[in-house]
């Protein structure tokens, strides 16, 4: 039968299960990603795991999130890492190469392939025609390692596209229109498979943008074709010969249907504080603005920052406004002074950063408080910014350009100027020695982690009882982030290897008391409603819980990364059979499981006692055969663990 994209590199990497929709299948990974902020997890799993080297085609380590060295803690870790990448066999990005996705796009990313990374955004490598999944740093690790990725065969969602972006209207609203159209859970059990005559018009960064920002729609992942604009991407970074023709057969079909007339699109602004919460900008224009931000992987390319520096070229920035433009790689900006845009955008007023993520995850640039800041980003969920009382709103790098002009949120069209058209240049400059190439298998055995004082080895994590009994430490709403269970930014971030001290931080923007309450009691659950979870793949968000005595959480719904997060670490995810009960549950009740373990393993449906309010209901667990054995053992450190132990008495039997 004919196959699209998705089918096409799912069914070539297939190694268990079968691809029937909501079985789980195992795939095997070429590649993966990890960046500082949850690799420094993925490293002390290595070790715990007793890794030699990895069993990747290529594993790429990132600094790009924790890059203020405000003390020791960032550059201790960078030290680490670049250990760690000797000792492994792993490819080393240091400070200042730039953001992970764009990084791996210019360098890395080969179509039709599979990558694996620790960072939600990595789908963003779909824009090369990869299968690009983002997970938990636990999963990546045991990818490393040589272990399928497991997940259950998701729906194939086609999206053709038809016609042209008309002027003032780029990639990000593209997005942005899916978003308004879907909002956050829309993607979610779905891959998001792009094809149709619209796609001729499109560069191959413009779908790193689309294919970037498919994790706000809660996708499993996003993927394009790999065709002619996918060859002359490459071509010009100099790796013609890595690509592949990876298209959809003809009559290739797909489970769910979509369609949008480019032509009919225009300039769009996720308002505060959700990806999903989209108006067209027109709708909104004349409120007040104090930041404008250029950057991030959600608007990476080339173009997104020479477009910026035509538009203000000649003119002044608003002097309410802090217009930051972040680099998103080494080899971006060094072509960008090349061709003089730079100056363009320091004359008019722009603040220069270093390449990286910076203000994305709160690193810097934090916005003046209740002020509007536009960004160029992927995320606005509330405080990531670095400020509690944020207004960050999603927007086209037209769109946050022509605003810090007028100094409010201003569409585009309206500025009564030329639209600047700028095409990719075929000569970026390539410097690939800032990459640290693998160290040979022997040199690599001896090399030694370095390891700051700030580096805690991972807790150790008991087997699932059989009964939990627990009071509700915390009740919380619908489309719950990561960000708001465990906070990004400067105050928490430098703690990522310490699981101790940034446990201390879970739930703290939604609740300071949770982590000196949860200490008071032995074991707790947390309530939540639909999409618990969404956003970042951080494992903090479910190992600091953890360490604080999380034993379940019982939801409405979860997003996919957080949810295997929980299972990965031991923590029971469970759904209402009756979403109504949900608003029968109550902080500080009791909760009674009992027989958890024949429950699990006898189906998917069991009871739960609330002990303070004297009523049953039921909850639904949607783990695999495989997750249930993981959980039993108490997470999949352990379950490794026991499955390594058992090799050699195998072969002596």
């Amino acid at each position: 039968m004919p196959w699209n994209v998705a089918q096409k590199i799912i069914q070539s990497h297939l190694v268990s299960g079968e691809m029937k929709l909501g079985e789980e299948i195992g795939i095997r990974i070429d590649q993966t990603l990890t960046q500082d902020a949850t690799g420094t997890l993925v490293t002390l799993e290595l070790e715990a795991m007793g890794l030699d080297r990895v069993k990747t085609d290529v594993s790429v380590q990132y600094v790009d999130h924790n890059l203020v060295q405000a003390d020791y803690k960032n550059p201790d870790d960078h030290l680490f890492l670049r250990s760690a990448c000797q000792r492994f066999g792993v490819w080393y990005s240091r400070p200042g190469n730039g953001v992970s996705h764009p990084c791996h796009q210019e360098n890395f990313g080969k179509p039709g392939r599979t990558l694996l990374g620790s960072d939600s955004h990595t789908p963003a490598g779909g824009a090369l025609g990869m299968l690009a999944i983002g997970a938990g740093g636990l999963e990546v690790a045991l990818a490393m390692a040589g272990e399928p990725f497991f997940t259950r065969m998701p729906q194939i969602w086609g999206v053709r596209l038809t016609g042209q972006l008309p002027e003032w209207v780029s990639a990000k609203d593209v997005i942005l229109e899916m978003l308004r159209r879907h909002d956050v859970e829309g993607g979610l059990g779905r891959i998001v498979e792009y094809y149709g005559p619209g796609l001729d018009t499109l560069s191959a960064m413009d779908r790193h943008v689309i294919a970037n920002m498919g994790a706000e729609l809660g996708a499993t992942t996003t993927v394009f074709p790999s065709d002619q604009e996918v060859r002359r991407f490459l071509r010009a970074w100099k790796r013609e010969g890595d690509w592949v023709e990876v298209i959809a057969d003809p009559g290739a079909s797909y489970d769910v249907h979509d369609e949008i007339d480019l032509t009919s699109l225009e300039p769009l602004i996720a308002m505060p504080s959700s990806p999903g919460n989209v108006r067209p900008v027109r709708e909104v224009a004349g409120e007040p603005i104090y930041q404008a931000y250029i950057g991030s992987s959600a608007n990476p390319g080339y173009r997104d920052f020479a477009v910026t520096a035509m538009m203000v070229r000649g003119r002044r920035i608003n002097d309410r406004v802090s217009f930051d433009v972040n680099p998103t790689s080494r080899a971006q900006l060094e072509t960008l002074v090349r061709d003089g845009y730079v100056t363009d955008l320091l004359h008019a007023g722009a603040r220069l950063h270093q390449a990286g993520c910076n203000g994305c995850i709160g690193m810097g640039q934090a916005p003046a408080t209740h002020e509007l800041s536009l960004r160029t980003v992927p995320r606005n969920f509330p405080g990531r910014s670095g400020t509690k009382e944020d207004r960050v709103c999603l927007v086209s790098p037209e769109t946050a350009t022509a605003s810090a002009l007028t100094g409010v949120i201003t569409d585009p069209r309206t500025l009564g100027t030329s639209y600047p058209r700028v095409v990719d240049p075929d000569d970026p400059i390539i410097n690939r020695e800032m990459f640290m190439a693998p160290l040979p298998r022997e040199t690599a055995l001896h090399v030694a982690l370095h390891k700051g004082p700030n580096i805690a080895a991972l807790p150790p994590f008991e087997p699932l009882p059989d009964t939990i009994e627990v009071p509700v430490l915390l009740k919380v709403t619908d489309n719950i982030s990561t960000d708001e269970i465990m906070p990004a930014g400067t105050r928490v971030l430098p703690f990522r290897s310490n699981i101790p001290k940034i446990a201390e931080f879970s739930f703290d923007i939604i609740d300071p008391t949770y982590a000196a309450r949860a200490k008071q009691v032995r074991g707790h659950a947390v309530v939540g409603g639909s999409n618990y979870g969404q956003g970042s793949s951080r494992e903090h968000a479910a190992l600091g819980p953890k360490f604080l005595g999380l034993q379940a959480v019982l939801a409405k719904s979860f997003a996919r990364i957080h949810a295997q997060n929980l299972i990965n670490f031991g923590v029971l995810p469970l759904t209402f059979v009756d979403p109504a009960v949900y608003d029968n549950i109550h902080a500080n009740d009791k909760l009674r499981l009992v027989n958890v373990r024949r429950a699990l393993a006898e189906g998917s449906e069991f009871v739960i006692e609330n002990v303070t309010r004297q009523r049953s209901f039921r909850v639904r667990h949607f783990m695999s055969p495989r997750q249930v054995q993981v959980m039993f053992r108490g997470g999949l450190i352990n379950w490794l663990k026991e499955r390594l132990e058992s090799v050699p008495k195998a072969r002596d039997a």
